[in-house]
């Protein structure tokens, strides 16, 4: 038995030259790769390689990560503790069936998708403490059927609903912001429910709503009936708010072919205009109108005066007499002022000669001489 996994370490050495601190021993193979300063993870190490150390580098776990850690088939312990990983993705770890330590701590997560630990079957430890996870999906751990010790000590959480049958023997959840509100209800059941212990139970007190009184969030006081209060309270409030979207855009969808004939051809029922419609065109014919009157109160004067001035005939011969005979009048009906020694003036006309058209075709005009004459 010795002797066959001596050859094939042998036949792994040599497909393999190993730079990595790597030791070799008859049942494990451990690689020390802890504080290089690495931003990759190494290529050059065993394939076979049982226990994998990265902690205090600059690791984030790009896809490239990934692509490496699927290669290491009998990986147990992963220490990732210590680097630069700021979310775990789906499929993170998938191809690690074997692992059975998976240590994140001391990192910068801050989100953990659904499937970040799918196909880790055999798992019994994770570490995820002093990271800033805000909040997990009550799925996530739902692979992880030997998960025994949970950590998750010292990140942002105020909430975690447990969703699956975990068989933890081991949890550790103090220094998080724990709202003792009906969303910590689901954990203090479970809590209560399962023999979990829950390392430094004392410390792990509620910060809201009174952090002085020092509440574990197991003993808490969160009653039931006034979570299924709110809870019914708000699910009205939130059907209450869709029930009125979906009236607001029925009420704005224009009528289209599809709800104007059903599939069957027969003609459907045209959704109603809404009152907003009626008052936009209302306001809108409103203000088309008293524009149209404010115009043409304005632009009427002018027009009119434009047509009464565009009055254009032709001087005829007996224009002269005309005037003549008009000013006469008008002079002769003009009062007289009394008590002066001034007579009348006497305007003597001389008969205007016709406008005679020239023969090329423009009409010369003649000045007329006007003698006045006073007497002494």
């Amino acid at each position: 038995m010795k002797l066959s996994w001596l050859v094939m370490w042998a036949g792994t050495l040599f497909l393999n030259p190993v730079t990595a601190d790597c030791n070799v021993t008859s049942q494990t193979v451990t690689c020390e790769e802890s504080g290089k300063n690495l931003s990759n993870i190494p290529i050059n190490l065993f394939q076979n390689v049982t226990k994998l150390s990265l902690k205090n580098n600059k690791i984030t776990l790009k896809d490239s990560d990934k692509d490496i850690l699927q290669s290491f088939i009998n990986l147990t312990e992963l220490y990732l503790n210590e680097n630069m990983i700021t979310v775990l993705y789906n499929n993170s770890f998938c191809n690690l069936t074997k692992l059975v330590i998976l240590d994140i701590s001391n990192n910068h997560i801050s989100t953990v998708h659904k499937a970040a630990f799918a196909g880790l079957n055999q798992l019994s430890v994770l570490n995820l403490s002093y990271n800033a996870i805000t909040q997990l999906d009550s799925d996530v751990f739902t692979s992880l059927k030997s998960l025994t010790v949970l950590n998750l000590q010292y990140n942002f959480l105020k909430s975690f609903h447990i969703k699956s049958s975990f068989k933890l023997i081991k949890t550790i959840l103090a220094g998080n912001p724990w709202t003792c509100s009906c969303d910590l209800l689901d954990l203090q059941k479970w809590l209560t429910a399962s023999n979990v212990t829950m390392e430094n139970e004392n410390s792990t007190t509620c910060t809201f709503p009174n952090s002085t009184e020092k509440l574990s969030i197991r003993m808490a006081a969160i009653q039931q009936a006034d979570c299924k209060i709110e809870k019914a309270s708000l699910e009205n409030t939130v059907t209450f708010t869709v029930a009125i979207k979906l009236k607001s855009s029925a009420s704005l969808t224009p009528p289209t072919p599809n709800n104007i004939t059903g599939s069957n051809g027969t003609h459907a029922e045209l959704p109603l205009l809404g009152k907003s419609w009626t008052f936009l065109a209302g306001v809108l014919g409103f203000v088309l109108s008293t524009t149209l009157l404010i115009f043409t109160a304005i632009k009427c004067p002018t027009w009119y005066h434009y047509l009464i001035s565009y009055r254009h005939r032709r001087l005829e011969e007996n224009d002269s007499e005309m005037f003549e005979r008009e000013f006469s009048a008008d002079m002769s009906s003009s009062p007289t002022v009394s008590g002066t020694n001034y007579e009348d003036p006497i305007v003597i006309f001389e008969k205007i000669q016709a406008f005679v058209p020239g023969e090329d075709g423009f009409i010369e005009d003649k000045y007329i001489d006007s003698h006045v004459t006073e007497e002494s």
